[in-house]
């Protein structure tokens, strides 16, 4: 059967020097570094020292991510960077640059490896002027099938009227979006316990999810196909509340958008990526098999170390298991399955 991946991450073996590109720093490095068996891993660190993560050479070099995921039966990767990577309070047009460069890098891979990599690009969301120019170009010159985008951008939420010229442009150009959580609500609140990614991050994908639907983009862009990590984050298993919250004090909730929240379940998609059985069974009782696609936030150790196996292990139909595996992706990506008949 085939499983496409949505989720993955992937960085370029090297990275510019911004910080004396353009002048101030705050931007990622990459150190290359050798454990003691000779095996090659990078460490991520701001350029002013403070280290982020260790990644390991499954997470920038092709061929070593095709051979491990081979072996979990997986034929497709839908590539997108570390979110770290977004850049969103660099100077805009620094931040069109660093785009640029992780979009290149992308579609380089995938121009490699067509059979094994669908690409998505990232944007300078805190300019949409030109983060509509990337857009197009991503799209019509690289051949990227959609974007990454964070669950905020600075102090923008996804409700806010500044990015609906983006999301008008990504409905145009036919362009999926993957929301993905980062810089966390309340970190400065976790300092212990890995507890903005465990806590922080479901957290922001709700906030993803609610901004828009209660600031009408869904409503104002219905054929914006829309993707949302870690199985939608905390928005699932608090709909109860935020319907009622929407139904007893309209005047707080439905101000800009009058359309319930249960509505627009089915509208959006979601991945995988909940770790725990009852808890997929329960995402599909709530948003659906035909709208929750396989991610295992690949090469991460948060991720799902082998792909699909959650969904493997359940006793779904041939059906739910189909959607789940590669028609769910495959509707969010706008592709026909002959895409890939076509160049094997």
């Amino acid at each position: 059967m085939l499983k496409i991946d949505i989720h993955t991450h992937i960085l370029p073996p090297s990275l510019p020097d911004f910080k004396k590109m353009f002048g101030y720093g705050g931007f990622m490095t990459l150190e290359q570094m050798q454990d003691h068996s000779g095996c090659q891993y990078c460490n991520m660190i701001s350029d002013n020292g403070k280290f982020f993560r260790r990644v390991e050479k499954n997470c920038f070099e092709s061929t070593v991510r095709i051979s491990e995921y081979e072996t979990q039966g997986v034929q497709v990767q839908v590539l997108s960077t570390v979110p770290v990577m977004f850049s969103y309070w660099a100077k805009p047009d620094d931040g069109l640059v660093v785009a640029r460069f992780l979009n290149d890098h992308i579609a380089g891979e995938v121009k490699k490896y067509p059979k094994n990599f669908i690409g998505l690009g990232t944007l300078p969301m805190q300019s949409p002027e030109l983060a509509i120019v990337e857009a197009r170009r991503a799209v019509k010159d690289l051949g990227l099938h959609g974007f990454q985008i964070g669950s905020h951008i600075n102090d923008w939420n996804l409700s806010d009227p500044n990015l609906f010229p983006v999301f008008a442009e990504l409905e145009k150009l036919g362009a999926s979006l993957f929301v993905h959580p980062w810089e966390m609500m309340g970190q400065d609140r976790m300092p212990k316990y890995w507890l903005p990614w465990l806590v922080g991050m479901p957290a922001e994908t709700s906030l993803a999810i609610c901004s828009m639907i209660f600031g009408g983009v869904f409503e104002k862009f219905p054929k914006l196909r829309v993707a949302f990590a870690h199985g939608g984050g905390s928005f699932p298993f608090t709909l109860g509340r935020i319907q009622h919250g929407f139904d007893s004090r309209p005047d707080f909730v439905a101000i800009d958008c009058k359309t319930p929240p249960k509505d627009f379940v089915g509208k959006f998609w979601v991945d995988s990526l909940v770790h725990d059985l009852k808890s997929l069974k329960f995402l599909i009782g709530v948003i659906g098999a035909k709208k929750i696609a396989l991610g295992t936030d690949y090469p991460f150790p948060l991720g799902e170390l082998q792909a699909g196996n959650l969904i493997e292990s359940a006793n779904f139909d041939t059906e739910t298991k189909e959607w789940l595996f590669n028609k769910s992706a495959l509707e969010w990506l706008n592709i026909k399955p002959e895409f890939f008949e076509r160049l094997s």
